[in-house]
């Protein structure tokens, strides 16, 4: 049985359309319909009517990716889709065969029903060996590397893996595929974090992003806050608006609505015109979809949120911030990544 990765999107444009609906989908919607292509030959040949544009290889990664989507994958292997948009990874198993599907998105016609296990898992609960195997650019690939199955699947029905990590090996006969570098150091800088700025120090770095940014704030002490970690206000002194109230929960469960209704209640009480709620692991599906209507009140950061800020106004942050977490730009060429 093999562990897949399906991506839904560059930017994650179709990963809510695929959880809502129980699928992992590709894009290439301009091949139409593979069911009746008996071979992987006959696909590339498919493609290179369709897309004479396309380099030979090109032609080669996309005949493997769809072929894998179409054929390779099987029902009862285990699938995970990495979301863009939260700093979390969807795993399930698939429970259906190919199917393409018309009036679905473009980018999600091609398509393959799955059983969801848990969609909000986040990536900091996640060793960054794993991490980086699930790294590549490609849509889909399939993951062997250090036990991945065994590990992954491990992690969603919350059982111990039955290899210990120290006796895995990398499977040498698997080549390299393309890294995601971008999300590779946004990971490494994630699991910096998760090791330096534990319990109320996680508030106090939040809050000197807030100061990089432009705002007034005030971090309150550790210990009963109110409800309310970090005030922060616009203006010379902080009293112009907006006034956004922070609650920060920095440990390892998945927040739920409970919390952002308790920062809703006490923002009141403090004058907020806005929330920010930050979860370093994460949110399950009933906030994300609870904090959709709350647009123009309230914002959700999660451990990925909080890594693009700091890269945003890295320059900006308190010179012993710069300090703890010690970051250097690299400019790289950027690849034709088809």
């Amino acid at each position: 049985m093999t562990f897949w990765v399906v991506r839904a999107g560059r930017h994650g444009e179709t990963e809510n359309y695929a959880i809502e609906n129980n699928i992992v989908a590709i894009g290439w919607h301009e091949f139409g319909d593979l069911s009746t292509i008996p071979d992987r030959e006959s696909l590339q040949r498919h493609i290179e009517t369709l897309r004479p544009d396309k380099s030979v290889a090109t032609i080669r990664v996309w005949t493997g990716e769809l072929w894998a989507f179409k054929d390779r994958i099987q029902v009862g292997d285990w699938v995970a889709l990495p979301l863009k948009q939260r700093s979390a990874i969807a795993i399930g198993r698939i429970v259906g065969p190919y199917q393409y599907v018309p009036e679905a998105p473009q980018g999600a016609r091609h398509q393959r029903r799955v059983e969801w296990t848990r969609t909000d898992l986040p990536r900091s609960d996640v060793d960054s060996d794993l991490l980086s195997s699930l790294g590549s650019t490609l849509t889909v690939f399939s993951v062997t590397r250090n036990n991945a199955e065994d590990r992954l699947s491990s992690l969603v029905l919350g059982r111990e893996a039955t290899v210990p990590r120290t006796s895995m090996q990398t499977d040498s006969s698997i080549s390299e595929e393309p890294l995601d570098l971008e999300q590779a150091a946004a990971d490494k800088i994630a699991g910096h974090i998760q090791q330096n700025f534990r319990g109320h120090d996680l508030a106090r770095l939040v809050g000197a992003i807030l100061q990089a940014q432009g705002y007034k704030i005030e971090v309150s002490p550790p210990g009963a806050d109110g409800g309310v970690d970090i005030i922060a206000g616009s203006g010379p002194m902080g009293f112009d608006h907006p006034k956004i109230a922070v609650q920060v929960k920095s440990g390892s469960n998945v927040a739920d609505v409970s919390v952002l209704r308790e920062l809703q209640g006490v923002m009141p009480r403090f004058g907020a015109d806005y929330g920010l709620l930050v979860s370093w692991s994460g949110f399950n599906n009933a906030v994300v979809r609870e904090a959709r209507q709350l647009f123009f009140k309230v914002r959700l950061w999660d451990s990925g949120d909080v890594v693009s800020a700091i890269q945003a106004d890295y320059e900006k942050l308190p010179k012993e911030i710069q300090a703890e977490i010690p970051l250097k730009k690299t400019w790289l060429l950027v690849e034709d990544d088809e």
